[in-house]
């Protein structure tokens, strides 16, 4: 695919688009972007679970409310 040359030229044009010091900056966001985008989708599932068991107990308390 990318031959060791053309990765080489890659990195030489970010590195002088961005600069020494702001790709640690970009990385450390990147990081911290992807460990937020897993938490939310965590979460989420979680989040996904709970209204089904709830909606569920709703459903087993509508006929005593009815009957009484």
């Amino acid at each position: 695919m990318f031959q060791g040359w053309e990765i080489i030229i890659v990195l030489a044009v970010v590195l002088l688009f961005f600069g020494g010091k702001r790709i640690p900056e970009l990385a450390k966001g990147l990081g911290q972007g992807i460990r937020s985008f897993k938490k939310g989708l965590k979460e989420s599932e979680d989040d996904g679970e709970q209204p089904a068991k709830i909606a569920a107990e709703e459903e087993k308390e509508e006929p005593k409310a009815l009957n009484s």
